[in-house]
Formats: structure tokens, sequence, C-alpha cells
């Protein structure tokens, strides 16, 4: 559910974000009608998937409910639950955006992180704290026990829906900023730009999801269900790396938009991604060097079987944080059809190599497969953008970097194998010797702090 639900999010948000710090770099004193477009346009597309969906959800349940004893009533209500809920989160992008834009990281830390904090709250009391109660007939046990199903999946749902409907009222302030004026030629312009970068994210979204989605179709059903579960809770350990990729976009979009104007832009670019990719690889190999450790948080041992993954999703993760850098370059140069081009080439790696790979060699060639096409992804927006936007990036210095941290990664997974002492040494000597070589640029950037 949550991987279709993946999918479908691109669609509803329809490239708008980043459309939006585009366009308020790119017409100054227009900030409220550029805000009350992208808002206006988001949630037209809205209701009119929310509308579509209800219209066909028996048919839409059929076609998901799977070989099972769930109940279609119960695949019913998840289809309205996500559709629900992928609408809110919709209706949230652009707020999240504005605060972004009006430099309220802390505002938007709290909101997110409610946001979380209910979730996982919510979850631990329809999961673990109710059937506490009936268990031990405490008060309100008959009361619970009236209506609630044991072991019920649709709770996380409904928990999810909560918190995301929460999120969106904590939004008021900035919601209560819309105003309801549509500039009909600013929207056919914002949405010409919106276009490619909405089927490119469509593109990034099949490239994340689809390989869980192929693993559970693909493979017999004696293996597919456990070969997905192996893969994404190993895919979990990786999510370290993620977090942080998502985190720098999160603060570097709208500073690159921002300053595309300066005089010094591209050089300031270039500087960025370089000391990007020196921490992204220390992420990497301390992620890697510390895998016995992290593997705990897979509480299943059985899983643990697919740890080898883990260094190679992390690689993919690499190579996407740089492309996700490189991509500025068409997205301020008004060239957003080659982000589209860019990712359609990631998918069509991505659905071609799974269904040929997956049926052989399971979630292993789901690793490969998305490494694969993320590493492409990053050298074809770095020629592409050295012939449209040249930016003038470190490329030898960078390559070394990320060269390094792959041998240093095989040397404590593979030849070491994965000895938590040694494979924190060699991090640590990694560490050092980023620190020496930059030793100079740090100090200047010690003396500005």
């Amino acid at each position: 559910m949550y991987s279709y639900a993946s999918i479908l999010n691109p669609l509803l948000s329809f490239g708008m974000e980043t459309t939006f710090f585009r366009y308020l770099n790119k017409k100054e004193g227009q900030k409220e009608t550029i805000y009350s477009n992208t808002f206006m346009m988001i949630a037209f597309i809205s209701a009119v998937f929310l509308f579509t969906i209800l219209a066909f959800v028996n048919p839409i349940a059929v076609w998901l409910k799977d070989a099972t004893n769930t109940p279609l009533v119960d695949y019913v209500l998840y289809v309205k639950f996500f559709s629900f809920m992928l609408v809110i989160d919709a209706l949230s992008v652009v707020p999240f955006a504005r605060l972004r834009a009006d430099g309220k990281p802390g505002r938007y830390s709290v909101l997110k992180i409610i946001n979380i904090l209910t979730f996982i709250s919510l979850n631990l009391f329809f999961i673990f704290v109710i059937p506490f109660v009936i268990k031990n007939h405490f008060p309100l046990a008959d009361f619970f026990r009236s209506w609630y199903q044991e072991k019920w999946i649709g709770y996380v749902f409904i928990s999810n829906l909560i918190a995301s409907f929460l999120t969106l009222i904590l939004l008021l302030p900035e919601l209560l900023k819309v105003q309801l004026k549509l500039d009909k030629k600013l929207l056919a312009e914002m949405m010409l730009y919106s276009l490619p970068i909405f089927v490119a994210n469509l593109s990034f979204i099949v490239n994340e999801n689809l390989d869980k989605i192929f693993l559970g179709r693909l493979l017999p059903n004696s293996i597919s269900q456990s070969q997905v579960g192996i893969y994404g809770a190993c895919g979990k350990i990786a999510i370290f790396l993620s977090i942080f990729i998502n985190a720098f976009r999160l603060g570097a979009e709208p500073f690159f938009f921002s300053h595309a104007k300066n005089e010094n832009a591209k050089q300031t670019y270039a500087t960025i991604m370089n000391y990007f990719v020196m921490i992204i690889t220390l992420i990497f190999v301390g992620i890697v060097a510390n895998i016995e450790i992290l593997k705990h948080f897979i509480r299943n041992e059985s899983y643990w079987v697919g740890l080898d993954v883990v260094p190679i999703l992390l690689f993919g993760y690499v190579s996407l944080g740089i492309y996700m850098n490189l991509s500025i370059w068409y997205k301020l140069s008004d060239q957003t059809r080659y982000g589209l081009y860019i990712s359609g080439v990631g998918a069509i790696i991505t659905i071609v190599l799974n269904l040929i790979f997956i049926p052989f060699y399971g979630y292993m060639a789901s690793a490969w497969v998305s490494l694969t096409a993320y590493t492409s992804m990053m050298i074809l927006s770095y020629i592409l953008g050295q012939k449209n936007y040249a930016i003038p990036y470190h490329l030898k210095r960078n390559v070394i970097y990320l060269l390094s941290s792959v041998i240093v990664v095989w040397f404590s997974y593979v030849y070491f194998k994965r000895d938590l002492i040694i494979g924190n040494i060699l991090f640590i000597l990694f560490g050092l010797i980023i620190l020496y070589t930059e030793r100079h640029q740090i100090k200047k950037i010690i003396a500005n702090l």
C-alpha cells in the first residue's frame, strides 16, 4: 500500500514545490500570487484525484487484493484511508515549502516532528496499549473490546491519516495566507515548468519503490514475501544516509534558487558539492563500519542474511544525493525537460533490469539495479549539465573521494568481514585524510563562522 502511495504522491504535488522556489526567484515581488497559484493548483489536482478514487474504490480494492484471507471490505477501507492521506499530505506541500522559503526551519522541524510522534504514538496505542488494557481488564477494557480488532493492519493507516490531518491543522496560519485569486498567465507558465519535473519525480518514485513491488509479483509465492521482508528490513539501515540527503535537499533547494543571481553563484554551487561529497562518503563509510551494531535495528535475525545489500544500496543513495545536487542546473536554467529525460532513463533501467534479473537473483538483483539506475542518472546529469549550464565542479577531487570510499568499504565489509574495530579504524583514517586534504578550506570556514 505504501509503495503504491509513494508512486501516486508526485501525481498530486505535480512538481509544484520546486516550481514555487523557482518562481519566487524569477518573479520577485509576486510572492503571495505565486504561493496562492501553486496551492490552488495542487488543491484542484487533489480534488479530482479524490473523487476519481472514491468513484472506483471497489474495483481498485479488488485489483489490490492478494491471495491472503484479508476480506475485500478491509481493502476498500485501506484505499479510502490512503486516498485521504495522500490528499492531505499534498495540501501540506506548499505551506511547508513556504516555511522553508521564509527561513523558518524551526517551525518546519517542529511540525514534522509532531507528525512523526503522533504517528508513532497512535501506532503504539492501537497495537500495544489497547490489547494490554483488554488483557488486564483495566478501565475502558469493555469499551475497547466492543470494537477493537486484534492485529488489524488498518490501525497503522488510521494512525498515519490522523497524524497527517493534525499536521494540516497546525499549518492553518500558512493556509490562511492563500488568496483565492488565480493569475491564469502565471499559472500556465508555472505548469509548463512543472510538467517535466512532475514526470521526473514520478520516475524517481518508480526507481525507489518498483523493485519492492516486482519482488512481490515476480517471485514464487513461497519466497516472495520473505524476499520483500529481507530487502525492506535491510534497506532500512540505508535510511540513515537517505535522511541526510533529504535534510540537505530541504535546506539547499531554496538556497540554490535564492543565490542564483549572485555573481559567484556557480563557484558556490561547486564548493557546496565538494563538501557534500566529503560528508556523504564519510557517512557511507561510517555506516558500513558499524553495520554489526546497526543490524540490531532489524529485530528479526533471520533477515540478517540480506545485509549484503546494504553497502550496495548505500552507494546507490550516494549517487542519488549527488544527482540531486547536480540537478540544480536544469532547474535554474528553465530546462526542466532534461530532468524528465534523465529520470526516464533511470526508470527504464529500473523496470527492464528488475524484470530480467529478479526471477534469478531476487533482492540482490534489486539492490544492484537500484545502484545502476542512480549512478547512471548521476553521470548523465553531470555530462548534460556541463554542456548546458556549466558549473566548475571539482571533478577529480570528488571522484577520488568516491572511489576511496568504495575501496575502504570493500576492505571493511568484505576483506575484514565486518569487523567492528578494524572497520572503525578505517573509518577514522578515512576521515583524518579528508580533514588533512581539506585543511585550508576548513580553516577558512571556521574563521568565517
